[in-house]
Parts: C-alpha cells; structure tokens; sequence
C-alpha cells in the first residue's frame, strides 16, 4: 500500500455508536493509527460499558497471538476515552480544550437519526472538523446536508461551507480484520476533505477505494442484491441452504457462501440495504425477497440473534455459535480445506470468524 503524501492531521477522533462498527473503527484507530485520543460516545451507558470490554478483549487476543506487544496494548488502551453525549466532543470529553479533528458517525441505518446526528455535530464542532459516516447505503449528500448548525442562517457562507466537510467513510465489517475502507464524497465533499480522510484510512492500515454518492456505492450495490438472490433461490426450493453455499464457495472459489455472510452481517442490515436500493432506484431488480422480510419480522438476524447452543458449536467449521436461522450450515463442510497450506483468503476467513466468535455471548 502506498503511504499517502497529504497529513491527515486528526489528533483527536470522536466515534458515535459503540456496536460493532464503532468499536472496530475505535480499535483501528487508536492501535494502528495511533490516534492520541478516540472518543466513544454512546447514549447508553451499559453500551460503551460493554464496548470497552470487547476492545480490552481484543488487545488481548492480538498480545496472545503475538501480533502486538503487551506495550503497544496499553498505549492503545490509553486512547480510548468514553462520553455520553456528542456535546463532548467538542471538549475532548472534559480532558481537555481540544475539539475533535474528525469525527465517524456509526450509528444504526436510519437517514432521521443521522441527520440529528449531523446536525448537533456541526452546532458544536468548529468547520475544520471533519464529519463522516459509515453508512452503507444511505445518500450521503443527504446526511451532509444536516451538517449545519443550530441556527446558521440559510444562503449564508457557512450554510454552504459546512456541508463540505462531510463525506461518507465506509469501513467492513470486521473492521480489524477486513482491509478496505470505501470513501463516499457528497457532492459538498471538499477535495481536501477527501484527501485527509484517504490519508486517515490509510494510517488505520487500510487500502481506500473511492465511490460516487449512489445507492449502496460500489460494495453494497454488487454484494446484496447477490445475497438477496441466495435468498430468493432459498426461497423457492432451487436447492438447499448447504447446497448454494457450497456452490459459491466449491465452484466459484468465494471464502463463504452468500447464506452464512448475510449471518454475519446480520439479515436486519441486508434487508435494510436492499429497501434502500430499490426505494432510491426503484428498479425492480433490487425489489427484497420475501423470505428476508419474514425472517427479520422474526427476530432472525443472523448470527448476533441468540446465545450458545454448546451442543451444535462443535460441529460447525467455523466454530461459530449456532444461532436460530436456517442460513446457518447443520454440518461441516471440508471440501477444499484439506490444503497443507491455508491461502491469504482462507486466513482472512479464519479471522473473521475468530473475530465473530469473540461477540457472542455465553450460555
């Protein structure tokens, strides 16, 4: 990866929601990066309570398997600060006078939320301050368009520069593990903007792709009307769960099937997407299958539904808990996996579901 020429210069980093994404985000930053101080806020206490245990837990893991040194762990540590309110990011959480340099909206899938989001951010932060989300569909020129403060007058100068700050920065989940980060300018973004959040995302050890503010990008615009198919091919009985899996990943040398990656990402978040894809495009072709929409109505998200059943753990490959969802495989499957030597994409497989298995909860 070339290392970029522009300074990104975030000293400080605000994070908002500490689910998965922001604590991935939250780790990157403050371990690989080197962030002097990431801000966690997050409205619920018992979140960033639990947020600060899983990135504990994840510096642990990398110190047992020797990808860092016990040093490197505490220095990491040391970055994290939690606050509760957005407010906060405006004081460097009551430590100090610095205002936030960047800050990366990671909150849930919901344009109305962002938006508040956006707005409170830039009533508080000063313009310099770079405003970013992580979504994974929404417009972003609409999401930049509430980064005006609390009562700037509309048509003036800083109604019109402070959206150009805004910008979406879309990390993969897991975000410690997956190596792209896809950069979604507004049609506000400024160049500079853009080329500081490049330079940022690249110090987080990531390589950067750049796409245009269209529904669902370039990623999602590819990959969940593929997972929307699996599901429709599920759906109508073209073949069994294992069975379509196992064809992706046997015969078109995928690391999984479509199936167990909606499980990962969460059925909620795919259905989600695909609505946003056929409500902006209104192409029938991104139209949810029906079977998607009856499970989440379920309470089948994927794997973050349920607790451990110790009983089925044993016999999955990944050694992933088994949650109440008919994506998941009832069975190893060990074709193609008898290789002496596992390749790059087989590793990162590996990772991800070790990463996985670190957020489920015990029986």
């Amino acid at each position: 990866m070339a290392a970029s020429t522009i300074s990104h210069g975030v000293k400080t980093l605000g994070v908002v929601g500490a689910g998965q994404m922001g604590l991935g985000i939250a780790y990157v930053a403050a371990l690989r990066a080197q962030i002097p101080s990431v801000l966690l806020c997050d409205a619920s206490p018992a979140a960033l309570e639990k947020g600060v245990s899983f990135f504990e837990t994840l510096l642990k893991k990398d110190v047992s398997k020797g990808k860092i040194q016990q040093a490197d762990a505490d220095a990491a540590r040391s970055r994290l600060i939690t606050v509760g309110n957005l407010e906060d990011f405006a004081t460097k959480g009551g430590k100090g006078a610095e205002a936030a340099d960047m800050v990366i909206e990671a909150a849930t899938e919901n344009l109305a939320i962002k938006q508040k989001i956006f707005g409170t951010l830039a009533s508080t932060l000063p313009l310099e301050t770079i405003l970013a989300t992580n979504t994974s569909s929404i417009s972003v020129s609409k999401i930049a368009a509430s980064a005006v403060g609390a009562g700037v007058k509309a048509g003036s100068e800083e109604a019109w520069k402070s959206p150009a700050r805004a910008l979406g920065i879309h990390f993969f989940n897991p975000v410690p593990v997956m190596p792209l980060v896809e950069l979604i300018p507004a049609i506000q973004t400024s160049p500079e903007v853009v080329a500081r959040s490049r330079a940022f995302a690249q110090a987080c050890g990531k390589e950067v792709t750049t796409s245009k503010d269209v529904p669902g990008f370039v990623s999602n615009r590819l990959l969940m009307p593929f997972i929307n198919e699996a599901v429709m091919a599920l759906e109508k009985g073209i073949a069994s769960k294992e069975d379509i899996d196992k064809t992706l990943r046997l015969g078109m040398n995928h690391p999984m099937g479509p199936l167990t990656l909606a499980d990962f990402i969460g059925l909620d978040t795919c259905l989600s997407i695909m609505e946003t894809l056929y409500r902006e495009t209104a192409d029938s072709k991104y139209r949810p299958a029906v079977l998607l929409g009856r499970m989440v109505d379920a309470g089948w998200f994927g794997k973050k539904s349920g607790k451990v059943k110790p009983r089925r753990q044993a016999i999955l490959t990944s050694k992933i808990a088994f949650v109440k969802c008919p994506f998941n495989r009832a069975k190893p499957d060990d074709d193609n996996l008898s290789q002496p030597k596992a390749t790059e994409r087989q590793k990162r497989k590996q990772a991800v579901s070790i990463f996985f298995a670190t957020l489920t909860p015990t029986a």
